[in-house]
């Protein structure tokens, strides 16, 4: 019985080695980096604050905030918080489409063996982080 649980470890092992071993053997420079990051430099926040209001039994167990980001900085997400009573509550990111829409799912309510959980519940406070290519990119002074 003992061989088994050797055999099984060794075998185990030798399967996550396999696949670690690729991994680690690429140098940094061939790291994925979008190419078509635009520098910090160049790129400006805009903040965007909504309220948001889910029901004590919301018709779906799930909720979304979306919108479009104009002229969009190419390689940055849209960083979404939710807050209840100036106390946060999720975080969130989700990248933008080539048409500068956005939308990030979140779940709102759970169902275990029958029994609902609210996970939000009344009102919340949501700030919405765009990444946008500044006006003056690009131009000498």
């Amino acid at each position: 019985m003992k061989c088994w649980g050797v055999k099984h470890l060794t075998l185990s092992v030798m399967a996550i080695a396999a696949l670690l071993i690729p991994t680690l053997a690429l140098p940094a420079s061939h790291a994925q980096v979008p190419s078509n990051l635009v520098p910090e430099d160049q790129v400006s926040v805009q903040k965007s604050v909504i309220t948001m209001n889910i029901p004590p039994n919301p018709a779906l167990p799930f909720g979304c905030v979306w919108g479009t980001v104009q002229n969009a900085a190419p390689g940055y997400p849209v960083d979404i918080e939710i807050y209840k009573n100036n106390k946060p509550v999720y975080f969130a990111q989700t990248g933008v489409a080539p048409d500068g829409s956005y939308q990030k799912y979140f779940r709102v309510a759970n169902t275990v063996n029958g029994h609902e959980t609210n996970i939000f519940e009344g009102g919340y406070t949501v700030e919405i982080f765009k990444y946008v290519v500044n006006s003056t990119a690009g131009t000498k002074v």
